[in-house]
């Protein structure tokens, strides 16, 4: 799942655009015993173990967009597809990357002994003055006599954003993060526009011998960032499509995606992998069970990059496939046993076709599942067509998020197979043969009494 905030308004709860008012009809009250009938055509097929296998080969090594294990697992995933009988695209596209450059520390006129990452974003320049530490660097933490020297931060409990934006507040010529305890990679942080400082990011054992170095004596830094900037690299989204059955087509499409990427240097076990089983393993069921819609299966480049492979997909889509769209289903960090409970977030924070069915067949499958508002994923660029969409997560998020340790170990088969078993089932409401077209989204499924839940990620 995307942490940068882009776009920048919706990660931060905001709205750049608003989709059509959904109205639903007043259907009758659902058959309980037949809906049951119909949801066992797929979920009594969902496979926890195959499910698990599935996130044990895709993050056995990091699959950061444009990067060979990237490349890898769309290889894998379109095979995938391809033997379950589906047409199977592989759509290229190109995105900025960022390259760090080199980056260095010196400490009192001498190198640095430990390895330095600089921020995504961080401008060039280098820059001595003395270090103060401003521990987590919120609002209250940071003090006026910051200013001119460079800010020792701890990474935690606010965001990168925030931490940078604090100490420039206060007039900080420079940043060096280091890594919270029970963390020990320097590769993180994000500068964004404004916040024009050289930042760099150091481990936490670095860190805290800097923190403890200033217990006993002043210390002068100096930061340095050469050559860092973007670069364009290649990303891939894998479409696949299966057509309806040709006398039963109601010219509707329904979409279920995942993002395939990771972050650098994490095996994304659960971010998202989990979601990238999930999807593969509908693909396999409904490829063998009837459907009056148009059902593609699609995983995501260059998520953690911004979006912006969903973006870049749903910039292909011609009008007359956006008017067709009745629903996307997005997965993203689905497996996770540190996890809180199932949530359905839309950029909006408002029910939409989605959440209905999503709530309905929780309500069958296990338990009503309540929504809630958010952005940060491949949801958005659906939603700001107008195609209602939403994001089946857990939440809050475990420790372990966008880290080297969101690895297999972490994944739980029953969360799995739990929330595939509810989207597979909301996705089937729409597409089985005996229900009409959701003309332009109006129909709602058998009610069902789901709550908006302010739950953070």
């Amino acid at each position: 799942m995307s942490k940068k905030a882009i776009p920048l308004m919706l990660a931060a709860g905001l709205v750049l655009g608003s989709a059509p008012a959904v109205t639903f009809a007043d259907p009758p009250a659902p058959n309980e015993q037949a809906d049951h009938a119909f949801d066992n055509k797929v979920i009594k097929k969902i496979n926890a173990e195959r499910l698990y296998e599935r996130v044990d080969l895709l993050s056995k090594q990091p699959r950061e967009a444009g990067t060979q294990g990237e490349y890898d697992a769309v290889q894998y995933i379109k095979s995938e597809f391809e033997s379950y009988g589906y047409e199977t695209e592989l759509q290229p596209f190109t995105f900025q990357a960022w390259d760090g450059g080199t980056s260095s520390i010196s400490v009192n006129g001498s190198d640095f002994a430990d390895d330095v990452h600089t921020f995504n974003g961080s401008v060039n320049g280098a820059v001595e003055a003395p270090l103060e530490y401003v521990g987590l660097a919120s609002a209250e933490e940071v003090p006026d006599t910051v200013s001119g020297k460079i800010a020792l931060i701890e990474r935690g409990e606010i965001s990168f954003f925030e931490k940078v934006q604090n100490v420039i507040d206060k007039g900080a010529v420079g940043v060096i993060m280091f890594n919270q305890e029970g963390t020990e990679d320097n590769n993180f942080g994000y500068t964004y526009q404004g916040q024009d400082i050289p930042a760099v990011a150091i481990d936490h054992e670095a860190g805290l011998s800097l923190v403890n170095q200033l217990q006993s004596e002043a210390v002068t830094a100096e930061v340095s960032v050469q050559d860092a900037g973007t670069i364009d690299q290649t990303s891939y989204n894998v479409i696949a499509t299966m057509k309806p059955h040709k006398n039963k087509d109601t010219g509707q499409i329904v979409t279920v995606g995942a993002h395939h990427d990771s972050v650098a240097g994490g095996p994304g076990a659960n971010d998202d992998a989990s979601g990238v089983s999930g999807v593969l393993e509908l693909a396999e069921i409904m490829a063998k069970t009837p459907t009056d819609t148009e059902l593609r299966f699609m995983t995501f480049g260059a998520e953690e990059k911004g979006l912006v492979g969903s973006y870049h997909y749903v910039s292909t889509l011609s009008d007359n496939e956006i008017d067709r769209i009745s629903a996307h289903f997005q997965m993203d960090m689905i497996g996770s046993r540190d996890s809180g409970d199932l949530i359905m977030f839309t950029p909006d924070g408002q029910k939409n076709l989605v959440t209905d069915l999503g709530a309905s067949a929780g309500a069958r499958v296990a338990e009503v599942v309540e929504y809630g508002q958010l952005g940060r994923s491949d949801h958005v660029p659906f939603y700001l067509e107008g195609i209602p969409a939403a994001l089946f997560i857990h939440a809050p998020l475990e420790p372990w998020y966008h880290s080297p340790e969101d690895t297999l170990d972490k994944i739980s088969k029953e969360k799995l197979k739990e929330t595939t078993e509810i989207v597979g089932a909301a996705v089937y409401r729409i597409a089985r043969p005996d229900t009409p077209a959701l003309e332009n989204a109006r129909v709602a499924p058998g009610p069902v009494h789901y709550e908006f839940d302010d739950r953070p990620l």
